[in-house]
């Protein structure tokens, strides 16, 4: 099939770097200095992320830093389409902001694995895909009781979710795109889980 017209045009551009900004603020880092918690990056797993403030932390931490995660995705691909951006624009703002997460220009480039910003910015372009994914998540979870199992087999399915319930090509890309990225930051978990060590 044929790639969708791209248009790339000063509103993109705009729109792509307030997603990675706003992707760059670290929801656990902050969540844990309020809360007087340790610093998420230099306890537990060392990874700046929601399982992680979780462990150090408990679950009100937790919950905190997953929403906050999960809207720096949603929340730039919304105000995307609020401006009635194309597919070729909200692919580039979910991935900017989902890099902003990776790689935060305001903690060193160093960020946590990205699902739940993943999801929230997959949930703003597409609803049907992250239900499909959260039902996915649910039932490997529950399976397994493995939550880098989880996240893998999401993010290994999110592209296949999109050619189903969505058809754009370049949404498509963007999916897997961002699943290649985030099996590449789990392959810490992918080494424990072939050794069976991953909790």
């Amino acid at each position: 099939m044929p790639i969708e017209p791209i248009s790339f045009t000063l509103t993109t551009l705009v729109l792509t770097l307030v997603a990675y900004l706003f992707g760059s603020i670290s929801a656990a880092i902050i969540t844990c200095k309020v809360m007087g918690l340790p610093d998420p990056r230099t306890e537990g797993s060392n990874n700046p992320g929601a399982t992680n403030v979780l462990r150090i932390g408990g679950k009100k931490a937790a919950a905190i830093t997953l929403v906050g995660d999960m809207l720096k995705g949603l929340l730039p691909v919304l105000l995307a389409m609020a401006l009635n951006s194309d597919d070729f624009t909200l692919a580039l703002v979910a991935s900017a902001a989902f890099l902003g997460h990776l790689y935060p220009v305001f903690f060193g480039f160093k960020g946590g694995k990205g699902v739940a910003t993943a999801f929230g910015a997959i949930a703003g372009v597409c609803w049907p895909v992250a239900l499909a994914m959260l039902v996915t998540w649910l039932a490997v979870a529950y399976g397994l009781k493995i939550s880098s199992m989880s996240a893998l087999v999401s993010a290994a399915l999110a592209p296949i979710y999109f050619w189903w319930l969505n058809g754009s090509n370049i949404l498509i890309i963007m999916a897997v795109f961002i699943s290649m990225l985030l099996i590449w930051r789990h392959r810490s978990n992918i080494q424990r889980m072939l050794e069976g060590t991953e909790k």
